[in-house]
């Protein structure tokens, strides 16, 4: 199970691209809501999850945890318990956590990216508390995924599918885009 968490003000396509490419990729993908069931992106599209955080089961089946960027909903991210709870959970089972934009300040402002190569969106660097700040659009390293914004979108999916389901599964879905690098 994956979840991918929706705050109001989450940057729509940093969201559901991933969704999209995991989906495609046969991998059980649940949104979740931090409030009521809907959440309002950065660009006033709503959106109806899957689940309520109420209804996260925090158990073997947690493959990983996605934390979508935009603002505010980062920081409506990083302002939520259950957001937390989800995410020492994941780390601690050495299950993948992944952050794409403003997000990954949740994981440095946590101390989950010392020693680890990260990226962000631009202006955000400060945050990665201990990171080797890279430039890449997509980094991983060791559980943890970053990405630096909404254009590689779908990079950052097939990066998360690659260790899921297996990169050669995971290109023919890029390809298959017609996504060119």
């Amino acid at each position: 199970m994956v979840y991918v968490f929706l705050a109001d003000g989450f940057e729509e396509i940093e969201a559901l691209a991933p969704v999209d490419f995991l989906r495609r990729a046969g991998v059980c993908v649940k949104t979740v809501a931090i409030n009521g069931l809907k959440a309002v992106g950065a660009h006033n599209i709503e959106v109806t999850a899957d689940i309520n955080i109420n209804d996260v089961l925090l158990d073997e089946a947690v493959e990983a945890v996605v934390l979508p960027g935009g603002m505010p909903g980062s920081q409506n991210l990083f302002d939520c318990e259950q957001v937390h709870k989800a995410i020492d959970f994941a780390n601690s089972a050495n299950k993948l956590v992944c952050a794409i934009c403003a997000a990954p300040f949740i994981l440095g402002r946590k101390g989950l990216l010392k020693g680890k190569n990260a990226t962000c969106f631009p202006g955000f660097e400060d945050e990665l508390l201990g990171a080797e700040v890279k430039s890449m659009g997509v980094v991983k390293d060791g559980n943890i995924i970053t990405a630096r914004g909404a254009g590689v979108a779908w990079e950052f999916g097939e990066c998360i599918a690659a260790e899921l389901v297996g990169s050669e599964k995971s290109q023919k879905i890029l390809m298959g885009l017609q996504w060119k690098k």
